[in-house]
């Protein structure tokens, strides 16, 4: 059967998650207060968020969901210090060098599908991570 481009294949894990390293990609319009919001009319576009980024150091720009919770608490939608937490456990080796927040709401989707998708896939698999948590909003 021939494998359609709406399917999403099954990706085996290869190492414990107490020898994983793992990246979030959010689509819940999580980005660095210092860099550019997101149109809120559609946007593709993502941010690079370093992997040793401060939770007060983020905020969301997103109207398509009550993020009202998530602007108290960035963990809520990018929980980063629960993978502190957890790496400091060694329940998981680490917590990535690179993550990206990207806002969920596109009306262009041939683009997200032919040119963004693989645009994030390739510097999250070029970054330290093993694994990928993906959040939304």
């Amino acid at each position: 059967m021939p494998m359609s481009k709406r399917c999403i294949p099954y990706t085996p894990r290869f190492r414990e998650l107490s020898e994983s390293i793992f990246a979030l990609v959010t689509t819940a319009g999580v980005h660095l207060r210092d860099q550019e919001p997101y149109n809120l009319e559609g946007d593709n576009s993502w941010r690079l968020i370093p992997g040793d980024v401060e939770a007060s150091q983020l905020m969301v720009t997103h109207e398509h969901y009550d993020h009202r919770d998530a602007d108290e608490d960035i963990n809520v939608v990018f929980p980063i210090d629960r993978l502190r937490e957890l790496a400091a456990e060694g329940i998981i080796a680490g917590v990535g060098d690179k993550h990206l927040g990207f806002m969920g709401y596109s009306q262009n989707f041939r683009e997200l599908y032919e040119r963004v998708a693989p645009e994030m896939a390739k510097i999250i698999s070029r970054s330290k991570a093993d694994g990928v948590i993906l959040t939304a909003g």
